[in-house]
């Protein structure tokens, strides 16, 4: 029997470029407090958002997901025919089959690169680049273009007080190849099944179909206090593994850009981390609002366009949410 040849990749790969996609329509809290029976002081003081982009009916996740992955293929200096991966994170994909990534690779003429979505929600992006960086160095890919994209406000029901006002629309891209460096460290991930039902929806599409009229159309939901202690003393144990495991301290990062799930959770973090005042810390869920696997791409690309200077220097990222699930690595800024 003939030996089988197994391809191998480079050593190591980075971020070669970033872009994004944020909905068109600026959405203040006073627009959603009504249905809610809240206050714009109410979503300020809780979530530290004062409003979030949404999309126009006409605009779908796939379409900011394109948006965001051309504009990070330009950046990135690539032909399109170096792209061979596409990736894409999303829970707003309107169909269970075809993937978003293989309408999105057409779109972006990337035909015939391999394209598959992954659910991991608020987790996914990380996952994605997690996926990027082993196919290029094991060979099988030579670039890989990896994106976040929802549209959550598809998904909201305007009288829940759990979430509805938290989500928004938006999409953000990378560009994973190869370097001459380590410039995307290694993945901490795993999940916690047992809390599966802490952020849901409210009903399986089975159920919807075969209860007409009684069930309605399945809309996202949270246990809010589960999942703030959760993502607080859980996560920040793995935002501490994860820079063991990449080999610095907290000291070393130039930037810290966890899922925008909520402001408080955010700043919480940065006190159990013991963050410096010299770390950058993404706060784009403040006028973005919760985009999930959009969000760490979204608030990397807000960053660097307020401080340029941050280019080169180390961030850590962590994703956390529905599953439970979670994922975080160190990466160099594109």
């Amino acid at each position: 029997m003939p030996a089988l040849v197994q391809p191998s990749g480079p050593a190591h790969t980075r971020i070669l470029s970033i872009g994004a996609a944020r909905g068109d329509l600026d959405v203040p809290n006073d627009d959603l407090v009504g249905p809610i029976d809240s206050s714009d002081e109410w979503i300020r003081q809780r979530t530290g958002i004062v409003q979030r982009r949404r999309a126009s009916r006409s605009i779908g996740a796939v379409d900011l997901a394109v948006e965001a992955g051309e504009a990070a293929i330009v950046r990135s200096g690539l032909e399109r025919s170096e792209i061979d991966g596409v990736i894409i994170a999303t829970i707003s994909n309107v169909a269970v089959t075809p993937s978003m990534a293989s309408l999105a690779a057409h779109r972006l003429g990337l035909t015939p690169a391999a394209a598959f979505d992954i659910s991991a929600a608020c987790a996914g992006y990380v996952y994605g680049v997690a996926q990027a960086d082993a196919l290029v160095r094991a060979g099988v890919c030579r670039n890989v273009l990896v994106i976040g994209a929802e549209k959550l406000s598809d998904i909201v029901d305007p009288t829940d007080r759990s979430i509805s006002f938290l989500l928004a629309d938006g999409a953000g891209a990378v560009v994973v190849g190869p370097s001459d460096h380590t410039g995307i460290g290694p993945t901490v991930w795993g999940s916690d099944g047992e809390k599966w039902d802490a952020i849901r929806v409210t009903s399986t599409f089975e159920e919807y179909r075969n209860n007409p009229g009684t069930v309605a159309w399945p809309t996202l939901r949270q246990d809010g206090q589960t999942v703030f202690r959760w993502a607080v003393w859980e996560m920040a144990k793995v935002a501490r593994e994860t820079l063991e495991a990449s080999g610095i301290e907290a000291s070393d990062l130039a930037a810290f850009i966890p899922h925008q799930a909520n402001m408080r959770i955010v700043d919480e973090f940065a006190k159990q981390l013991k963050l410096p005042d010299t770390v950058a810390i993404a706060r784009d869920i403040e006028m973005q609002g919760n985009t999930s696997a959009a969000s760490i791409p979204l608030a990397l690309h807000a960053l660097l366009e307020e401080r340029p200077e941050l280019s080169g220097g180390l961030a850590l990222t962590i994703g956390f949410g529905a599953g439970l699930v979670y994922g975080a690595q160190v990466i160099e800024i594109p």
